[in-house]
This record gives structure tokens, C-alpha cells and sequence, in this order.
């Protein structure tokens, strides 16, 4: 149970972050979640990148953690 909780949170953040890349690949100016960042588009772009490959390593992390523990094949 507590893999799948992690599992969500990174497919909140896998979600977040390419939802953030596409608005910002398609309006420069609009920030969205982190428009507060400072540093303009690049520094945006960045982290909505790492936000996005964190999330999806940490989901990919839990599904074999929670497979693991059920004793399934990875």
C-alpha cells in the first residue's frame, strides 16, 4: 500500500512536469505553476524537466518496489 501512495505522487509529478513543458514550449510567457521561479524560460523549462523524469522515476521506482513485495516478476 505505501508504494502505490508513492507510485501516485509520481504520476502527479510525471503529470505536472509535461503539462508544464508543453504550456511553456507553446507560450514562452506563461509559467504556470512555476512562474514565480526566477530566471526566465530557461530555468522554467528546466525544472519543469527534472520534475517530470523524477516523477516518472519515482513511479517506475514504486511499481517495482511493489511488485517485489508482492513476489511478482519485475
Amino acid at each position: 500500500m505505501k508504494y502505490t501512495i508513492v507510485q501516485i505522487a509520481g504520476a502527479v509529478l510525471l503529470v505536472l512536469g509535461a503539462q508544464g513543458v508543453i504550456r511553456l514550449l507553446i507560450d514562452h510567457d506563461n509559467g504556470g505553476l512555476l512562474g514565480w521561479v526566477p530566471g526566465g524560460f530557461a530555468v522554467r523549462l528546466a525544472c519543469y524537466v527534472v520534475a517530470g523524469a523524477a516523477g516518472a522515476l519515482l513511479a517506475g521506482w514504486a511499481e517495482g518496489r511493489a511488485k517485489k513485495e508482492r513476489g511478482e516478476r519485475a
